[in-house]
């Protein structure tokens, strides 16, 4: 393995791999890549979801998809048919097997597992140098995927922090036609929280609690909240607990500086992967991947995730605010958003397809007063995001 390549990677998660993946697509023409990876065996620890057709990057991978989802606020309940863009699951397991067939074929790219950044990057005479627990390494060029700040309290808007398990249970529980994909039905006053439900077989589900919150939010403070989630779904009968997954997403994260020189490239889900108002990153972080490859056959240097446009993240941030300053009618908003006639529109949005028409439409399925009052504030943020990521 080389200690001098021309890319390092630090990180071989989601965002890493997926840049790998699409590198190693490029034959002789793919840099020589270290990736820099803590783990030494990568585990099935996490789903990834996203909306999308047999066409959609990865979508091969899917190990489940619906056309059938629900979002459940006390008596209201809207269901919405996604048969046009199931909803598809990818397990770790398979994105992790499928990245590793695609580096171990082309012999330009290692990863160095179990090995730990030690020390900051710093630029010396026009390389990159990296110090880890396994060595010291020299780099044209970085990606970072690492997140470039702690889950913490003013870090983003709000924190989507989530526990969840997978489990079997002796009897049919689950309808396998239908994800819960928001039931508001385990309160918590003062923050926004809901139940989540994957169902995998009629025995078998991921069942999650998510919590919008200021404050992150460990797999311990959910522990309580799970336990009842999961009790609620068996009605007091058995089950066996297949695997655990637990994680914090931002949503709306304060803006970060751009990266001073053109060879060090932030990335992933801390750095602009995520969707602020929601949390989905998965498709995000391919079509950022995707754009990488092209430009490194084109010549060009990597850039990290692109801004999205003015528009979508002044709506972005908007929907937070109002989420942020009034959480007791997160459930009334998200029912009348997906209970609206062409829920079309709203999957779209979602997945960063949205046309003008789309947000037009979503903003009269919604309540004005409570956007009217966040639109101040929300547009001085917008604009104060967007001249710390142009200094």
């Amino acid at each position: 393995m080389s200690t001098e390549p021309e890319l390092l990677i630090l990180g071989g998660g989601c965002a890493g791999l997926s840049l790998a993946m699409q590198l190693a697509a490029l034959g002789r023409d793919c840099p020589r890549t270290v990736i820099i990876e803590p783990r030494t065996v990568y585990a099935n620890d996490r789903t990834w979801c996203f909306w999308g057709t047999p066409a959609t990057p990865l979508a091969d991978l899917s190990c489940h998809q619906w056309s059938t989802m629900m979002v459940r606020a006390g008596r209201r309940i809207a269901f919405v048919d996604c048969a046009a863009t199931p909803y598809r699951m990818i397990a770790a397991a398979d994105f992790y097997a499928a990245a590793q067939r695609a580096i171990a074929a082309n012999t330009r790219i290692t990863i160095a597992a179990g090995e730990r950044v030690t020390t900051a990057p710093v630029k010396r005479d026009g390389r990159w140098q990296v110090s880890t627990s396994g060595g010291n390494y020299s780099a044209a060029t970085v990606v970072d995927t690492r997140p470039a700040a702690p889950a913490e309290h003013g870090g983003a808007t709000l924190w989507q922090s989530f526990s969840g398990v997978e489990i079997d249970c002796d009897s049919p529980m689950f309808d396998p036609a239908c994800v819960d994909l928001m039931d508001f039905s385990l309160k918590e006053p003062g923050r926004i929280q809901f139940v989540y439900v994957l169902p995998l077989t009629a025995r078998r589900a991921l069942i999650e609690v998510t919590v919008f919150d200021p404050m992150p939010l460990a797999a311990a403070d959910l522990a309580d909240a799970l336990e009842q989630a999961v009790a609620a779904r068996v009605h007091g009968l058995s089950y066996q607990v297949r695997r655990a997954e637990q994680g914090i997403l931002p949503m709306g994260a304060v803006a970060a500086a751009a990266p001073v020189d053109a060879g060090y490239v932030r990335a992933g889900l801390g750095n602009g992967g995520a969707r602020p108002s929601s949390g989905y990153a998965f498709q995000r972080i391919q079509r950022w991947a995707a754009g990488c490859a092209v430009r490194v056959a084109a010549g060009q240097p990597l850039q990290g995730h692109v801004a999205d446009p003015f528009l979508l993240r002044a709506m972005d941030q908007l929907f937070l605010s109002v989420l942020s300053a009034q959480p007791a009618n997160a459930p009334a908003l998200f029912v009348a958003l997906f209970g609206q006639h062409d829920a079309a529109r709203v999957l779209r949005f979602l997945s960063d397809e949205g046309t003008l028409a789309d947000y037009l439409a979503l903003i009269a399925a919604l309540p004005v007063r409570p956007f009217l009052q966040q639109i101040p504030a929300t547009l001085q943020r917008v604009l104060r995001q967007r001249r710390v990521v142009s200094a």
